[in-house]
C-alpha cells in the first residue's frame, strides 16, 4: 500500500469559517464556498494559493476493443501529431486558462517516428489487446506503466505544476472504461457501456456484447491483475499519475470517464488518493457517473461533453480560481462600517 498524506483539515475548518464571516449571506456562494475549503485543506493555508500553473498531461495508447468506436485506430496516432501542432480541443480550451498540455506516448500502435523523441520515452508497448478474447498486457506492463504515470506526475510537479489534469486519447477506451468500471463495482455490461465516439443503438449493442464476454474472462483480484486483463497500459499509467499527485500533496483534477475509471483502480492501490482528487465535469458515459459516485466526487461541471483528452477537466479551472479569489479577496462582514 502506497502511503499518501492527508489535506489539512485544520485548515479546512478555518476556511469554512473565514467563509461564514464574509460580505455575504451564509452559503450564498454555494459549490465555491466547498472549492475553496477544499483547496485551503490541500494547501494546508488559508486563503488557498492561486493556481497559476495547471499542467495537462495527455496518455496516448491504442485498444484491441477499437472495433468498437466509431472511427479507426489510426486516429490515435493522428491525434498525437495534432496534439503537438496544438490544435487539438484539449490544446485551444487550455490555452484559455494558460495551462501547459503535455502528450505521452504510452501504447500507440504506431512507432510515431516523426514526432519527438520525448513524446515516445515512455512507451509500454504497441497497442493493448483484445479484452474480449485476451488480456490487455503482458505480465509486469501494468505495474511498468503505473511508475511511468507517476514518474510523469512527478516531473510535472518538480517543475512548479499546482493542479494536474490527466487527458486521454486512445480509440477503444470508453470501452476499456466501462470494463473496468464494471469490473470494479460489479455492475454488467449494459449498465456501464455508452455511446461512447457516437456509435448508434445498434454499435452500442456490439460493445455490450464486447464488454460482457471481457467481464465474464477469468481474472485475478488485485488492481495490477485487474488493468492486466482488462484495462490497458494507459489505464494504468493514468492510475500512477493520480496516484502520485496525491502522494506529493498536489490536488489533480479528474477529467471523464478514462480518467474516473483510472481512479477507481488507484484507490484501490492507495485507498486515501482520493482525497486529492476532484472531479472536473459530468461526462455523458454512464460508467463515469457510477465511478464518481463509488469515489464521492461530485462533478464541477455538466456541459454534455465527450471528448475526452482532459478538455472538460480544463473548462473547470476558471471555477476553482473563481474559488480561491472569493475566499482570498472578499472582505468580511466584520469591516463594515
Amino acid at each position: 500500500m502506497i502511503e499518501v498524506p492527508l489535506p489539512d483539515s485544520r485548515a479546512r475548518e478555518e476556511a469554512l469559517a473565514r467563509l461564514d464571516a464574509l460580505v455575504k449571506p451564509l452559503g450564498a456562494l454555494g459549490r465555491l464556498e466547498e472549492l475553496a475549503a477544499w483547496l485551503s485543506a490541500a494547501h494546508g493555508t488559508v486563503p488557498p494559493r492561486p493556481l497559476d500553473d495547471v499542467r495537462v498531461v495527455v496518455f496516448a495508447g491504442d485498444h484491441g476493443v477499437s472495433a468498437t468506436s466509431a472511427y479507426p485506430r489510426e486516429v490515435t496516432a493522428a491525434m498525437v501529431r495534432v496534439f503537438l501542432s496544438g490544435r487539438s480541443g484539449v490544446n485551444v480550451l487550455a490555452r484559455q486558462v494558460g495551462a501547459q498540455v503535455r502528450v505521452v506516448d504510452i501504447a500507440v500502435d504506431d512507432d510515431l517516428a516523426d514526432v519527438p523523441a520525448p513524446v515516445r520515452a515512455h512507451k509500454i508497448r504497441r497497442g493493448s489487446g483484445a479484452i474480449d478474447v485476451e488480456d490487455a498486457l503482458a505480465p509486469g506492463e501494468a505495474s511498468r506503466a503505473f511508475e511511468v504515470g507517476r514518474s510523469l506526475a512527478d516531473e510535472e510537479i518538480s517543475s512548479g505544476a499546482d493542479l494536474l489534469i490527466p487527458g486521454d486519447m486512445g480509440i477503444g477506451n470508453t470501452a476499456v472504461a466501462a470494463a473496468l468500471v464494471g469490473a470494479v463495482l460489479g455492475l454488467p455490461a449494459e449498465d456501464v457501456v455508452g455511446t461512447g465516439t457516437g456509435v448508434d443503438e445498434a454499435g452500442r449493442a456490439r460493445k455490450v456484447e464486447v464488454v460482457a464476454r471481457a467481464l465474464a474472462r477469468p481474472r485475478g483480484s488485485g488492481p495490477f491483475e485487474l488493468v492486466t486483463a482488462l484495462g490497458s497500459a494507459c489505464a494504468a499509467a493514468t492510475a500512477g499519475f493520480l496516484v502520485e499527485g496525491a502522494v506529493r500533496g498536489v490536488p489533480v483534477l479528474l477529467d471523464g470517464v478514462f480518467s474516473g475509471a483510472a481512479a477507481l483502480v488507484a484507490r484501490e492501490i492507495a485507498p486515501d488518493a482520493v482525497r486529492w482528487w476532484l472531479a472536473g465535469h459530468r461526462s455523458t458515459e454512464p460508467s463515469q457517473a457510477f465511478a464518481l459516485k463509488a469515489l464521492g466526487l461530485t462533478p464541477i461541471l455538466d456541459l454534455g461533453l465527450r471528448l475526452g483528452e482532459g478538455s472538460g477537466a480544463v473548462q473547470a479551472v476558471p471555477t476553482l480560481r473563481a474559488a480561491q479569489a472569493v475566499i482570498s479577496d472578499m472582505g468580511l462582514l466584520a469591516d463594515l462600517a
